[in-house]
């Protein structure tokens, strides 16, 4: 997924998302490369891109209501750890991402 290095890509995987909840469907976003950061307090709250709706009020509708994960690897790589992440966003891994991609009522995977 992309971040803050993409801002259209970015704010396009939150608002599908978000707006797949709306309509009533299951979500898990799953933040990976640098979209790892804004699984961090702030970092939704400064982004910023002409005519989307603001990140943060995006992430906190998918918090509310499904699932965010942030990749381990990813995580490590920027040596984030569970206490610095917003409440509600956990780290899994692979097999965690696996499991939910392959589970009989999986309908949709936007990656």
């Amino acid at each position: 997924m992309a971040g803050a290095n993409d801002p259209e890509r970015a704010a396009q995987a939150f608002t599908v998302a978000s707006t797949a909840l709306a309509a009533g469907f299951e979500v898990s976003l799953w933040l990976t490369s640098e979209a790892s950061y804004f699984a961090l307090p702030g970092k939704a709250e400064s982004f910023q891109l002409p005519h989307s709706a603001p990140l943060h009020e995006l992430r906190d509708a998918i918090l509310a209501g499904g699932r965010i994960t942030l990749c381990t690897q990813c995580a490590a790589r920027r040596n984030l750890q569970p206490k610095d992440l917003i409440s509600g966003i956990e780290i899994r891994g692979s097999a965690s991402f696996v499991e939910e991609i392959m589970a009989e009522e999986t309908t949709s995977l936007v990656y």
